[in-house]
């Protein structure tokens, strides 16, 4: 049922606990991953300050694009 999720367009829910291992080096001091959700490749993360998107490019995911607002 996941495949079929994914190609109507909804994101599955990622564990909270992995977002933060690999996003630890654009996190805030204090800041932390509430809940985060999967869509293909793209990942956007609810922290406790802000939304935080991730565009993963290319068939090889070499590129990442961060959408991070300013605090």
């Amino acid at each position: 049922m996941g495949l079929f999720n994914k190609l109507l367009g909804n994101a599955g829910e990622v564990d909270s606990l992995n977002l933060n291992k690999e996003y630890a080096s654009i996190l805030i001091d204090t800041e932390e991953i509430e809940v985060g959700f999967s869509l293909f490749r793209d990942v956007f993360m609810f922290t406790n300050k802000r939304l935080i998107l991730v565009d993963k490019q290319g068939l090889t995911v070499k590129k990442n694009r961060l959408f991070i607002p300013t605090l």
